[in-house]
């Protein structure tokens, strides 16, 4: 094979030259060639075609210093060594020049990469700002339409009302004003906890509008465990008793519901004592400030010939009884003598004597005297006939009830399940003709807002008012309540945080509201408030009235006219709200233990035949709750308001101890027909 050097000048010149081209020269700032290109063309001058002036121009031959990538000895004429340099080139090797502009491109790039990834991240900033801003201006024009669709009702109303006064359902409260009058502008949140979650209260009742469903479960019970349970109190397996040791007397006080537990108390007590029971007398309250007496709520009449079967009651006491003076025999008893909820063993011993020897005996007060347990199974069953057979009220206030009742149905509609029960003869349809009846357009809830002042007051409880709400409850409590003024002076009794966390206050209408809003009751829901001398007046009800418009009162729906006979007669008032309450398609109390919820409750679980769900709110997990207002998030507060009433709607038999008036459902007031 060939060397090298023996190949002809003219072929390595002309392959030398064919590399050139492939590799061109790289020049500089001047336009001089680099060194490789110099070195190449010293060693194949005599082959290369190029001009001779062009090649011994010194512009393009300048004397530079040798390579860091190579050196050789110019004057030896090594082709090999050159044509090793030019590979070096070939293959992508560079000089010094290369490597510096390429790490000032690293870099220019990376600065550009770093000034592209803030920009970038600028603009996502400013993105999630804008959407952030959108929503809660979504938000304040959803409110802002809640409140004008508030002026509107409201604005309508007062029309209604101007232009015919006597129409039934525009009559407002002589004492508070439901709707009140609201200021021209927006309109602002009572002071107190509740701002925050009042506003998501309003979004959420605007998002659900009409679309969403209710939950399933917010109009019924468990149909098939509450259904089994049937009403039979007025089955008697006794006969009349022949002896009449005396006579009891009476004279019971509070308003209607507590003096209802008392006649049906005082029933009892005159079986077990064998004794006439003369009918029963109602006090005069410095509180309710009402004259009604027992024939002016129920009927008289009725109580007497339905009782007869049990026991002997007259209404009067015998001419030779009534000119005693029964202090002075110490024949009066009073509840400083009677321990509360005093067991039938502690009459038996105390009160059967007086009676055996003065043969009478009168009763002042009797609140709650007779406890529920132990007492025998005929006793109890007495005690429920009194109450769900035996106390109907007069053709007055059931007239007047089914009034309201057919109002409060939007007037087309038929009678409920307990109207029978409620207002006798005069639960009649209103239905025209053949039209179909529309349940949900009907229905109504039902709201009983203890929130009177004799309530707030006795509850030594707090409710935002500061040391204005403080000085007036204190004075009140003197005058209303002197031993729980003097025990709250010389005892040391809990706080009122400590009542608030062991839900041992009442709801307050802001806490009512917010309670129904959790649970899913829609914004357009008809709810009927029973009770409106509400503590604080209007400006109480702004929450309830502002997230539920529909809101009306026995005073929005009878007119002044057909009021005007219970005027002046808290108690036969008090009866109309029992028939509203007891009445509706679902029934929402606020406090347990009032006796309107307790007497309403059970009524509807005896003759509602499991139709006719009760809200018993558990207030002490409601307290913890409500406690969590400034950070608690809508959806959470939902689903911890619905779990805590769900475990109230549990359907169970009466506790031990517990009231059969709230609890019917044992054996000696209703039968259980299950398997």
């Amino acid at each position: 094979m060939a060397s090298m050097d023996d190949l002809p000048i003219s072929v390595m010149g002309s392959n030398f030259k064919r590399n050139s081209l492939v590799d061109e020269p790289v020049t500089d700032e001047e336009g001089s060639d680099s060194p490789e290109s110099r070195v190449g063309i010293s060693h194949v001058r005599s082959g290369s075609t190029t001009p001779r002036n062009r090649q011994a121009s010194p512009t393009h031959s300048p004397r530079l210093g040798p390579s860091r990538l190579g050196s050789f000895d110019q004057s030896s004429g090594d082709v090999h060594h050159a044509s090793s340099f030019s590979g070096f080139k070939l293959f992508g090797f560079s000089s010094n020049e290369s490597l510096h502009k390429l790490k000032v491109d690293r870099r220019v790039k990376k600065r550009a990469g770093i000034v592209w990834y803030q920009r970038t991240r600028f603009k996502g900033i400013l993105i999630l700002i804008l959407l952030v801003g959108m929503f809660f201006l979504v938000n304040w024009v959803m409110l802002l339409r809640l409140q004008e669709q508030d002026d509107i009702i409201e604005e309508h109303h007062d029309n209604q009302a101007n232009s015919n006064p006597e129409l039934p359902g525009n009559v407002s409260s002589p004492k508070i004003s439901v709707q009140g009058k609201r200021k021209a502008g927006r309109r602002k949140w009572p002071k107190g906890n509740y701002g925050r979650l009042l506003a998501l209260a309003a979004h959420a009742l605007a998002e659900q509008g009409e679309n969403k469903p209710e939950p399933k479960d917010l109009w019924q019970e468990p149909l098939l465990a509450s259904s089994a349970w049937k009403p039979c109190a007025d089955q008697r397996n006794w006969e009349s008793s022949e002896r009449n040791n005396g006579y009891i007397m009476v004279t019971a006080n509070g308003g209607m519901n507590q003096q209802r537990v008392a006649v049906c108390n005082a029933v009892v007590l005159a079986r077990l004592l064998n004794s006439t029971l003369v009918v029963p007398r109602f006090m005069y309250s410095s509180v309710w400030k009402d004259v009604s007496q027992f024939s002016d709520i129920y009927q008289e009449e009725h109580f007497i010939n339905y009782m007869t079967p049990d026991i002997h009651i007259v209404k009067e006491l015998p001419d030779n009884l009534r000119s005693l003076d029964l202090e002075a025999i110490g024949s009066v008893v009073t509840d400083a003598d009677v321990v509360k909820e005093a067991k039938p063993s502690f009459y038996l011993k105390n009160i059967l004597p007086i009676i055996n020897k003065n043969k009478v005996v009168h009763f002042l007060g009797f609140g709650n005297r007779l406890a529920f347990d132990p007492l025998s199974f005929e006793l109890q069953r007495l005690r429920c006939r009194c109450n769900f057979h035996a106390l109907r009220f007069v053709p007055k206030i059931q007239e007047t009830g089914a009034l309201l009742l057919q109002r409060l149905r939007q007037q087309e509609s038929y009678p409920g399940p307990l109207d029978k029960h409620l207002v006798g003869p005069f639960a009649k349809s209103t239905m025209n003709g053949n039209k179909a009846r529309s349940p949900k357009g009907s229905r109504y809830l039902s709201l009983h807002l203890r929130f009177e002042i004799d309530m707030v007051a006795h509850s030594l409880c707090e409710f935002g008012g500061g040391e204005e709400e403080r000085k007036e409850l204190e004075a009140y409590r003197a005058i209303h309540f002197p031993a729980l003024s003097l025990l709250q002076k010389t005892t040391k009794l809990p706080s009122p945080a400590e009542l608030r966390s062991e839900g041992l206050c009442p709801l307050t209408p802001e806490e009512a509201v917010l309670m129904l809003a959790a649970l899913g009751f829609k914004r357009k829901t008809k709810i009927f408030v029973a009770g409106s001398q509400i503590y604080g007046g209007s400006s109480r009800l702004t929450a309830l009235t502002s997230l539920y418009p529909n809101l009306v009162t026995k005073e929005k729906l009878l007119s002044t006219s057909e009021l005007q006979p219970f005027m002046n007669f808290s108690s036969q008032l008090a009866a109309l709200d029992y028939i509203g309450c007891t009445a509706a398609n679902a029934f929402a109390m606020t406090d347990s233990g009032s006796q309107l919820s307790s007497l309403v409750s059970g009524y509807r679980i005896y003759y509602g035949g499991g139709r006719m769900p009760t809200i018993r709110p558990n207030k002490r997990r409601l307290a913890s709750i409500f406690s969590k207002n400034n950070t608690i998030e809508w959806r959470i507060f939902e689903i911890r308001v619905r779990k805590a009433v769900r475990q109230t709607k549990h359907v169970f038999t009466r506790p031990k101890g517990r009231s059969v008036y709230r609890y019917p459902r044992c054996k000696e007031c209703m039968c259980w027909t299950g398997t």
